[in-house]
């Protein structure tokens, strides 16, 4: 029995067998009795691609309405292979590509032949959770009748409102992408998440003998846990202090953008396009849901995982504290130290996990033209919702705590001015339930406008609720109003934007010539220096003369005897006999000087 235990842990994907942090809590007992002992805890791998929600575009790029034949490479002109949506046993649907094959046929998703050559055969492939996950394995694309020419992978940390480069692929990364192609093997842990272009996958090998093309995650693992991963606390430890490793390996979407489909190791022939097509059999997409280290299950319920949050926290990803626990600010646990980690469990006010000083409120004041015509009336309720006391405010800054015995002097040079202490019953209702959405603990009642409105909140929120974002972030849309992240920072470039701020959906304000969400990028016929600034040159209408190199669009580097922003003039000096225009005109009218000179004395 055990020899077959031994293999069973052998052959499992060893980031499951090794089961760190599979505990969220225990019940100890010590010497102040029993009681619970949190640590920090995520699920277990799983194969995801079940509940994925799959998407294909353009529309109509699914082949089979109108049916249509197609042929493989190796039989290019025996086209009888038929794809039409309206029969089961020839329908090519894009669920086929996360299905179960059963008696080991593959069922794949088929896109519509290469009929429109020039025109590209491009398709999108669309894999949705709506919820975070982690990646703990390689993604395995696998393919049938050939891989493609050209293609990326892509994700989206925003449910798919923004996307980001993955990886590039293609059988020649310079022609297609621009860049040099490079290995996972060879990358080492200071660039770890670098996004590489690699022709590994695309060659063309034969429809029947490669079929998968990998995003390789164990590799960057093995970066560093080792290459049997054995050491998985040095990549837990560098997850926590190498700054963008962890949301390196995490996302809510997948998309891969296929570019060019596989050609059988030729270049493309025109008089037989419906060889030329995409078919996907499977995508292998293993992870783990993402519970910010406070859950240690992960369950699919109505329509989508969820986490079985511990900690007192709750949420889909367990991204904020419950309403009774909002002691302290919601934080992610830590895998570190190892082994147990941190939990940063959130604690009711008061509990062993919460015990923290309560801050003296603050003060929302009233503005009023006149403070010397106060009445009675213009007052303002503070309330602390951490401790339940309530202080009374006039504009001469006077405070009576309501737990409190003590008259507290005023701030202001003027007499202090004694308000009788405020009555448990004389609290309005509205202000006891004041709802900051967790981004403050206080807030204030202005009787004389009858307005209750949160005081100093946090997490760069502003509002009477808390429930805007400050100038300069914007609203994630992902997260709940609760949550700490709710708010995003706008990072406008400060060269390429109007200001600082931006709009909604987190798209800044560009300068003339800057284009891009972040206003970072340069449109057509500019060149970035610290902002863009138009081209002196190009390859199209600013073009080099006489031989001369465009640089970056921002000076034309001139062959010999040539000079000017565009290389159009002709160089004069000693070395170089071509000149300029005037001077040319100059030389021909001393030469005309000499020759009529010359005939004139002739004629003596």
């Amino acid at each position: 029995m055990l020899p077959l235990f031994v293999l069973l842990i052998h052959y499992l994907p060893l980031p499951l067998a090794l089961g760190h942090y599979d505990i969220c809590k225990s019940w100890v007992t010590s010497d102040d009795g029993p009681s619970w002992e949190y640590y920090a805890c995520q699920p277990k791998s799983m194969v995801m691609k079940e509940y994925a929600i799959i998407k294909v575009d353009p529309p109509g790029i699914t082949c089979g309405d109108p049916s249509e034949y197609f042929c493989t490479h190796e039989n290019p002109y025996l086209c009888s292979d038929e794809c039409d949506a309206s029969t089961p046993d020839l329908a090519h649907p894009s669920s086929h590509m996360v299905d179960k094959d059963e008696e080991g046929l593959a069922t794949y998703w088929q896109s519509v032949t290469w009929k429109r050559y020039p025109e590209p055969l491009v398709a999108n492939i669309t894999m949705s959770w709506n919820k975070t996950i982690e990646l703990t394995d390689d993604i395995v694309v696998t393919f049938e009748y050939g891989r493609p020419t050209v293609m990326m992978l892509e994700k989206s940390l925003d449910y798919g409102r923004s996307w980001h480069p993955y990886q590039y692929y293609a059988d020649d990364c310079i022609e297609a992408f621009g860049m040099t192609p490079k290995k996972v093997v060879n990358l080492i842990a200071s660039n770890i998440t670098r996004v590489l272009c690699t022709e590994e996958y695309s060659r063309w090998a034969g429809s029947k003998k490669e079929k998968n093309v990998l995003f390789e995650v164990r590799e960057r693992f093995a970066i560093f846990a080792g290459p049997d991963l054995r050491k998985m606390e040095n990549l837990y430890t560098r997850m926590e202090s190498t700054k963008g490793l962890k949301d390196f390996f995490t996302l809510t979407n997948l998309r891969l953008r296929l570019l060019r489909p596989a050609l059988g190791g030729t270049y493309v022939q025109r008089d037989n396009l419906r060889k030329y097509f995409y078919a996907i059999s499977n995508i292998e997409v293993t992870a783990r849901c993402k519970c910010n280290l406070h859950a240690n299950a992960c369950n699919f319920r109505d329509g989508a995982l969820q986490c079985e949050c511990e900690h007192n926290t709750t949420g889909q990803d367990c991204g904020r504290c419950k309403k009774s626990f909002r002691n302290r600010s919601w934080r992610s646990g830590s895998y570190t130290p190892i082994p147990h980690g941190s939990p940063n469990a959130c604690a009711a006010s008061g509990s062993a996990l919460g015990i923290s000083e309560t801050p003296r409120p603050e003060v929302t004041t009233a503005r009023q033209a006149h403070t010397s015509e106060l009445t009675a009336s213009h007052v303002i309720l503070v309330h602390d919702t951490t401790q339940g006391n309530t202080y009374r405010q006039t504009s001469n800054l006077t405070y009576i705590p309501e737990m409190e015995q003590k008259e507290v002097p005023q701030i202001s040079q003027t007499p202090p001015v004694l308000e009788p202490k405020i009555q448990r019953q004389e609290i309005p209702e509205k202000i006891r339930d004041c709802e900051c959405y967790g981004h403050s603990s206080r807030c204030s009642f202005i009787d004389f406008l009858n307005v209750v409105t949160c005081v100093s909140c946090k997490h760069n929120t502003r509002g009477q609720h808390c429930q805007h974002c400050r100038l300069g972030f914007y609203r994630n849309v992902s997260a709940e109003l609760d949550d700490e992240n709710v708010c995003i920072q706008c990072n406008c470039n400060q060269h390429g934007s109007e200001h600082e701020r931006c709009n909604e959906t987190g798209d800044c304000v560009c300068r003339p010539g800057a284009t891009g969400t972040k206003c970072d990028e340069c449109l057509l016929g500019y060149h970035w220096r610290q902002g863009c600034h138009s081209n002196v040159c190009d390859d199209e209408l600013l073009i080099c003369q006489n031989g001369g190199t465009c640089h970056q669009g921002q000076r034309c580097i001139c062959s010999s005897g040539f000079k000017g922003s565009l290389c159009q003039d002709a160089k004069c000096d000693s070395t170089h006999r071509n000149c300029d225009s005037a001077s040319s005109t100059m030389v021909m009218s001393i030469l005309l000087l000499v020759c009529t000179l010359l005939l004139s004395l002739e004629g003596i």
